[in-house]
């Protein structure tokens, strides 16, 4: 019961006991110090081998009588047909079985066991191959022609029969029943090496004309370039040229458009070569050339440039290496239509060989390709196309038509409401302006400054109208730049130049104050500085003070101080009026102009540095700059000048450390100038004093409270 109870139905039935694997324990080798007799791997192997035990083979019969062989024969027969009853559809055992009777010389049996064999497998031609080659073998030819006959019937896709029928016949001598074969084989159209055979069949017996009408029949069933090409070839064997030629014209007429034209092309010149006419060959190059695409012309370039240097003149050889050229560009805009520097470099090339159609078609093809997006960087490259094809227009081919027509298609084709360019606006107004049309350049600036106005646009627009001496057409123009940029400096300054030139001095000055009165300025500084140099121009110091002091209303800059005094200094340079002079003296000497000069510069300093040490007080450095300027100043009037006094004001310069602080906290200490001014120095030694006065207080006050 226990024992049931232990067992397994997964198991037979049987305990885990009776199906353990009882592997060997492991012996533990005590000694393991090396034998005295050493075994190598080589000897236990021998051992091995020497001990094998033999093979058994099965006794040699030997049959001594017609009964014997015929129970051999039956005994064989019938493991035959049990072999074949249980695989019925494999073909080796079929062609054993075949053999075998073929060894016993019975050819009948033999041929019924290969009929039986086909009935299964009729399309499995290796049963054709071995029934036919056994009836080749021992000499039936009827019987073998038979069979042949019947596999290219049922099989006349398998060359491999055909080829082994024909080749029966021809040992045989049989000559028109090999051609009778190959015309049965022509009429399912087999591929061209079908042809080609039948063709040197009929070379092998010299059948030129039959080798010349199968040909034909050869290149109508395959009309391709390889079959035209042997065609040709054939005949130039034969020393046909005109033949040869005819086939080669008769090819090209038909397969120019073919993928595979360009060999067709290359045989056909060399063909020429060989016949020593070159211009011939030159031609069908060129011809080649115009109407293969040039993808797929790469070995056709390198066959002409080797024939050009070969045959060809300087300018062939030439012409052969543009073409060269030529492909390499067209291969690159090919895979990259928008790398306009590679169309650049196609129309430099085409532009070295002159030809205009050809130039013209590569601008077309080049301005076709717009950039994608319309963003101006992408464009910046493309619209030197527009300008170098309108160039050459121009230039070159001189057609003013067509050179007008491209700047208007360019200037179409332009974003203007997102972007411009002032060069092709540019371009296209001197363009007229060169043609002596005024009315159309002017056309054109009007458009650009209504569509995209630019700073270059009016700077060139008033420029050609100050070159014609249109005045009112150049304050119009003003006007209109002002309004499109009230900030810009630049156009209110050339404004107020252009007025005093005309001596409109009260315009120039009206045109000064409408700029400062402006409430955002590009370039205030230089704005202010045209006024003055206009105003001292003009010969009118005190409205020169009268601006200073506006612009010193507006900003306390350093540079302003330096202009104001400097231009107090130089006043007696200018020439002064007897309004600047003392009443009582009259008509007084350089000398005192010089003193007075030095005077007003002396106030104008003495401001600034009051300026600086009461409301800037950080600004250290300007003050330092301003009093060295000052002393500059003082030095340059002589011995009216008082340098020293100056110098008593000037700071002392000393050198301090001060902690360098980062996000992550301090980063060590850098030096810095800082500049120790006199009265701060003194206020320094009050300090100190007080201090030590106090101490000296507070001391004798508490000996007291001890006492």
């Amino acid at each position: 019961m226990g024992a049931t109870k232990e067992s397994d139905p997964s198991l037979g039935y049987l305990t885990r006991k009776d199906t353990e694997v009882k592997l060997p324990r492991a012996t533990r080798v005590k000694n393991k110090t090396p034998a005295p007799i050493q075994i190598t791997a080589e000897q236990i192997l021998r051992e091995a081998r020497e001990r094998q035990e033999a093979e058994i083979r099965p006794p040699k019969q030997k049959i001594t009588d017609v009964t014997e062989l015929n129970d051999y024969r039956l005994r064989k027969r019938k493991e035959f047909e049990d072999l074949i009853r249980r695989v019925r559809w494999n073909t080796s055992v079929w062609i054993k079985y075949a053999q075998w009777e073929e060894s016993q010389k019975d050819f009948s049996r033999a041929r019924s066991i290969w009929e039986r064999a086909l009935e299964v497998d009729y399309r499995n031609h290796t049963l054709w191959l071995k029934y036919a080659e056994v009836e080749m073998k021992n000499k039936f030819i009827n019987h073998a022609r038979n069979v042949w006959d019947r596999a290219v019937t049922l099989l006349p896709r398998v060359d491999q029969l055909w080829y082994k029928y024909i080749h029966m016949e021809e040992i045989l001598g049989n000559v028109a029943g090999a051609r009778q074969v190959f015309e049965r084989w022509m009429n399912w159209l087999p591929d061209q090496q079908g042809w080609l055979s039948y063709i040197k069949f009929e070379l092998r017996y010299n059948e030129i004309e039959r080798a010349r009408a199968i040909f034909e029949r050869f290149v109508l069933c395959h009309p391709k370039v390889g079959a035209w090409i042997r065609y040709a070839k054939f005949e130039m064997k034969n020393g046909e040229v005109g033949r040869a030629r005819n086939c080669y014209g008769r090819a090209v007429e038909k397969l120019s458009d073919d993928e595979e034209a360009e060999q067709l092309f290359v045989a056909f010149a060399e063909f020429e070569e060989r016949c020593k006419e070159a211009e011939r060959a030159r031609c069908i190059y060129k011809f080649a050339l115009d109407h293969i695409p040039k993808g797929r012309a790469e070995d056709l370039y390198r066959k002409f440039v080797a024939f050009e240097k070969q045959y060809g003149d300087k300018e062939g050889i030439e012409d052969a290496i543009v073409g060269k050229r030529r492909f390499q560009y067209e291969d690159e805009v090919k895979k990259n239509p928008l790398n306009y520097d590679s169309w650049f470099d196609y129309i430099r090339l085409e532009e070295s060989v002159g030809n205009k159609d050809r130039i013209r078609e590569v601008y077309e093809r080049a301005i076709a390709n717009v950039p994608p997006a319309a963003e101006k960087r992408y464009w910046q490259r493309y619209i030197y196309l527009w300008i170098n094809y309108a160039l050459y227009e121009e230039l070159e081919a001189q057609d003013t038509e067509r050179t007008r027509e491209v700047y208007r298609e360019c200037l179409k084709l332009i974003p203007h409401e997102k972007f411009s360019f002032a060069k092709i606006w540019l371009l296209a107004a001197q363009f007229e302006i060169r043609q002596l049309n005024l009315k159309g350049a002017r056309q054109v600036l009007g458009n650009a400054i209504g569509k995209a106005p630019k700073d270059k646009i009016f700077k060139k627009y008033i420029e050609i109208e100050l070159g014609l001496v249109n005045m009112d057409r150049c304050r119009k123009l003003y006007e209109k730049y002002l309004e499109w940029a009230p900030e810009n400096c630049y156009a209110w300054s050339k404004y107020a130049e252009l007025e005093r030139s005309l001596s409109e001095t009260e315009r120039a000055r009206a045109i000064f104050e409408l700029a400062i009165a402006q409430p955002a300025l590009d370039m205030p500084e230089v704005l202010w500085k045209a006024y003055i140099d206009f105003e001292i121009s003009e010969g009118e110091f005190q409205k020169t003070r009268e601006l200073y002091e506006r612009l010193l209303d507006r900003t306390k800059h350093l540079k302003v101080w330096f202009s104001y005094a400097h231009f107090e200094a130089s006043a007696t340079e200018n020439g002064v009026t007897d309004s600047d002079l003392p009443e009582d003296e009259g008509q007084e000497s350089l000398h005192d102009q010089k003193k007075l000069c030095l005077q007003h510069s002396r106030r104008v300093f003495e401001r600034a540095v009051n300026y600086f040490r009461t409301s800037a007080p950080e600004l250290k450095e300007e003050r330092a700059m301003l009093l060295e300027e000052w002393l500059e100043v003082e030095k340059s009037f002589g011995e009216l000048g008082d340098p020293d006094s100056v110098r008593a004001k000037l700071p002392k310069k000393l050198k301090r450390r001060r902690q360098i602080e980062t996000e992550d906290g301090p980063a060590g200490y850098e030096e810095y100038i800082d500049y120790m001014f006199p009265e701060e120095t003194q206020t320094t030694n009050l300090k100190i004093l007080e201090a030590a006065y106090k101490w000296k207080k507070q001391k004798v006050s508490s000996d007291s409270d001890e006492d």
